[in-house]
């Protein structure tokens, strides 16, 4: 488990990553820094023994990772770091 020194901060940084991402101009860096968030999230739900705050963030991790990934894998596109034909 993460210390009780380092957990806040967790929530901090979760928080400003959060919130970073309104004001994401494209739909990619979007979706990238929700996943961020929500990891973080997650982390800190665990940390702080929280279910409900675990179980959020992996649907919303989830959620931000089929949206980003299934489009191109549906039509046959690169996924990040990957060149296509």
């Amino acid at each position: 488990m993460l210390s009780a020194y380092v957990t806040p901060y967790l929530g901090w940084m979760a928080t400003i990553v959060f919130t970073a991402s309104y004001f994401a101009r494209r739909a990619e860096t979007l979706r990238v820094l929700q996943m961020a968030g929500a990891t973080l999230w997650l982390l800190y739900g665990v940390a702080i023994r929280a279910t409900p705050v675990i179980v959020a963030n992996v649907l919303v991790l989830g959620a931000a990772t089929w949206t980003t990934l299934a489009p191109r894998v549906a039509r046959g596109g690169a996924v990040r770091g990957e060149r296509v034909g």
